[in-house]
């Protein structure tokens, strides 16, 4: 975080992801950076869970099909609104942890490289043996370190 304000704040969606949610925002706190939480129309309390993590809570007007890309976008509006001096927003799903250090990490690669607009992380599965599913799911996430074509996961993008 720069002494003017945080440079990265934080888009989080998700729909009814309980204690996956939490462990997302915990992995958050301390990064110094403002969240907003875009919910998909939860019944479990995601939204209140989120307020309590110090998130601002968007409610997805659910009247238009849903989109995780309509989601994240008014995420987004919502941090230019509130924080219009960001130069970094990092996306993340709400059933995601962030590995610590990551964000600072992204932040740092993007202001030295203004060649780069996105970083990506590298998602892992949280119990690959769990699963048959789980363990290809993890071994189609291992993918080279590097530059990419595309990207999935937690990105860091510039604005």
């Amino acid at each position: 975080m720069s002494e003017a304000g945080p440079r990265t704040g934080v888009v989080v969606i998700g729909r009814n992801e309980g204690d996956r949610l939490k462990r997302c925002l915990l992995s958050l706190q301390g990064s110094g950076c403002p969240i907003v939480y875009v919910d998909s129309d939860s019944n479990d309390g995601s939204r209140e869970t989120a307020t309590m993590f110090g998130a601002r809570t968007v409610r997805l007007d659910m009247s238009s099909p849903f989109t995780a890309a309509r989601a994240r976008a008014e995420g987004f509006a919502t941090l230019e609104i509130s924080h219009p001096d960001l130069e970094t927003v990092f996306f993340v799903d709400g059933d995601c942890e962030v590995e610590h250090g990551f964000l600072a990490t992204a932040e740092r690669f993007l202001a030295d490289h203004t060649d780069f607009a996105v970083v990506s992380g590298r998602r892992r599965e949280r119990f690959p043996e769990a699963s048959r599913y789980n363990r290809v799911i993890d071994g189609e996430w291992d993918t080279p370190v590097g530059k990419a074509t595309a990207c999935g996961g937690g990105r860091a993008v510039s604005v």
